[in-house]
This record gives structure tokens, sequence and C-alpha cells, in this order.
């Protein structure tokens, strides 16, 4: 694979992994914290509403562990992607 077919396939997957993890961000701070909050108040979390949980600690939560999986995935991404000449400069003590 030459090397400008090897970077649009990883700007494809990059691209594809945000869409993924802001798709769930989304869904977690928009959704579940704003709109669909009345019908996730009929459902108890730890003593608390789960939509209040997912408005006030939730969403927060779920954002700090997306980054973390972001740069998990990333890394292996670039593993999976790096040329040979980077893999030689970096083996090269």
């Amino acid at each position: 694979m030459d090397t400008s077919a090897k970077n649009k396939a990883y700007w494809r997957k990059n691209l594809q992994y945000l869409a993924i993890l802001l798709s769930i961000w989304f869904i977690t701070s928009y959704l579940c914290s704003i709109v669909f909050v009345e019908q996730l108040d009929k459902i108890r979390f730890g003593g608390y509403r789960l939509g209040f949980y997912f408005a006030q600690q939730a969403s927060i939560w779920i954002f700090v562990e997306l980054i973390f999986v972001y740069a998990w995935l990333m890394n292996r991404l670039e593993k999976k992607y790096r040329t040979d000449a980077e893999t030689e400069e970096t083996e090269q003590p």
C-alpha cells in the first residue's frame, strides 16, 4: 500500500472513531441530560433520578472516559499505519 493510500485509510478510520465517540457524547450529554430527562427521571440510580444523574455527573464522567478511549484507539491506529521509515527511525538508538 503506498503512502497516499495509507494516509487516506488512516484519516478515514480516524474520522470514523471521532464520529462514533462524538455520537456517544452527544447522546449522553444532550439527549439523556436535556431531551429525555423526564422519561429518565422515572428510573432511580443510587437514590437519585437517572435524568438528574446524567445531567449532573454521568455525562461528565462519560466524556472523560471517551477521552481515554480515543487516546487508546489512536495509539493502536498509529501503530497500525506507521510507515516503514518511521519504524526504522524509532528502532535506531
